[in-house]
This record gives structure tokens, C-alpha cells and sequence, in this order.
């Protein structure tokens, strides 16, 4: 069963939505859903009304796989790509339209297997040596558009994340792996960002998050397009460093920095009263 509100409404033709020419993008980890867990019922309820008014779309370092699993299954394991307008998974290296793929940038292409080995076996050895209170598996997660680099491993279940942020908060583990590593790569033209509760990303420079405004760029020069010349930004890792930074601060965007889905809500409501109305009718 989907959640209520959810997808029952009739979503109209993006050129029909009454907020002309303005797109709502959504980070997803602490401004969607809480960290690597499902978005609530109120959550996507609300997204569901806001997505009468105006395009919307989430932005994830993620692959579509687990934003599938924190924001379709819970919407009744429906696919997360008819949930927003545009998805835009691995900072838009993977993007849908209105459930339509885009076209795709490969991580390893660029990289090189021989550039990528040097790397991968650098960071292995790193966490190898580093000494911190418990470690799992998958210490490098290799996606389409990226890697992701976990000191204690994806594996760790909820509680040992929740550990290790407080842990790694105190002893900066992620920060001084990330300046380790612009020091034994220099030139590479890689950028790290921290994201999360126990990772960071790593890909080429110019394909944070500010890569799926040329997504939306190139929607307004498609015909029948829209150009979207007012982007809003919710996003939680919005200082220096955290994944949401770029994106939050280009001067393209509305950037509205987040403390957790919550506060998303909240914000939301404030700047759409309109809509906050409805989904409290609803």
C-alpha cells in the first residue's frame, strides 16, 4: 500500500504547475529521511502536495538503488523515480526526467583503471592501519559516477554509525583521511567530500553536486523545456567540506541550509504556506 497522498494525486504536466519557471531540489540523508533510513508518511506526504505546485527533485551522492530503498519502498515500494520530477542520483552522473533516464558519466571512464587501482589500494591500505574502535566491510563502494570511502565500513549497522559520527566528530578521522589524501594525489583532479554520517565521496573535480544544474540547464533549452530560473536547495551538510556545500552556495541556487528532516518540513510550510495548508486538509 502506498502512503496515503502519496501517489494517488494526479500530478500535472510540468509546464502546468501554477509556480512558474522554479524547481525544489532535495538532498536526501538528514533533509529527506533520516540517515540511510525511509522517509515518513508526513515527509511524503507533503512532497506529494508540494509537487502540485511546482517541479521537484532530490539530489543524492547515493546510487538510485538506496534512494529506492529511504524513499520508494516506504511510498509503497513504488519507483522513486515517479515520486519527483528529476532524480538525480550520484550528483545527476545519474538522472531521470519524469521517470526517463538522461544521459549517464562513467567515474572509471574518466579515472582509468590504472589510476583507480593506485587509488583504491592506497585508501585499503590507509584503513588498514588506521585504529579506531570497530571497522566492517565495504570500506570503498564503487558507484557509476563516484567512489565512496566508509573508515568503518557500510556494513556497520545503525547504532555503530551513530557511534562512529560522534566518534569521527571528535577525532576528525574523515578530515584527516580526506587532506592524506589530497597530499598523496596531488594534480588528480579529484574532489573529496564529506557526507553522512561515516563516508566521504570522491570524484572528479566539477561533478559535486552543482552537476545536475546542467541537467536542469539543458531542460530549458529542450524543446518544450522549462527553464528553471529559480532553483531552491534544501540541503544539511551545506558547510565548508560537506557534500551539500557546492550546490548550496553556487549562485544559481536558493540555498536552504536543513537540521534534519524536521526541519525540512518546517521550512517548507514556511516558504509554501499554500501547500502546508493542503497537506494539513489532506
Amino acid at each position: 500500500m502506498a502512503a496515503p497522498g502519496v501517489i494517488a494525486a494526479v500530478i500535472p504536466p510540468l509546464e502546468d504547475r501554477p509556480i512558474k519557471n522554479t524547481i525544489v531540489l532535495f538532498d536526501v540523508d538528514e533533509t529527506l529521511t533520516p540517515a540511510r533510513l525511509g522517509a515518513s508518511k508526513e515527509m511524503l506526504s507533503l512532497l506529494s502536495h508540494l509537487r502540485q505546485h511546482v517541479a521537484i527533485g532530490f539530489v543524492g551522492g547515493s546510487d538510485l538503488n538506496k534512494q529506492q530503498e529511504q524513499l520508494g519502498i516506504p511510498a509503497g515500494n513504488v519507483p522513486v523515480t515517479t515520486l519527483f520530477d528529476f532524480c538525480f542520483s550520484e550528483n545527476g552522473l545519474t538522472a531521470y526526467r519524469m521517470g526517463v533516464p538522461l544521459a549517464s558519466t562513467s567515474f572509471i571512464k574518466w579515472i582509468g583503471e590504472d589510476k583507480y587501482k593506485k587509488l583504491a589500494s592506497w585508501i585499503l591500505h590507509y584503513i588498514a592501519d588506521l585504529d579506531i574502535p570497530v571497522k566492517r566491510g565495504t570500506f570503498i563502494e564503487f558507484r557509476n559516477g563516484m567512489i565512496n570511502v566508509s573508515p568503518i565500513g557500510r556494513n556497520a549497522t545503525k547504532q555503530e554509525r551513530d557511534d562512529y559520527q560522534k566518534y569521527d566528530l571528535q577525532h576528525h578521522i574523515r578530515e584527516t583521511m580526506v587532506k592524506k589524501l589530497q597530499e598523496a594525489f596531488p594534480g588528480s583532479g579529484l574532489k573529496y567530500s564529506i557526507g553522512g554520517q561515516i563516508s566521504f565521496d570522491v570524484f572528479p573535480e566539477g561533478w559535486d553536486k552543482r552537476y545536475c544544474l546542467g541537467h536542469l540547464e539543458a531542460e530549458g533549452k529542450r524543446e518544450g523545456g522549462i527553464n528553471y530560473d529559480t532553483i531552491h536547495f534544501f540541503g544539511d551538510k551545506t558547510m565548508e567540506g560537506g557534500n551539500d556545500y557546492e550546490l548550496y552556495n553556487d549562485p544559481r541556487t536558493i540555498g536552504h541550509s536543513v537540521e534534519g528532516p524536521a526541519d525540512t518540513m518546517k521550512q517548507l510550510r514556511e516558504l509554501f504556506p499554500q501547500i502546508a495548508q493542503e497537506a494539513r486538509l489532506g
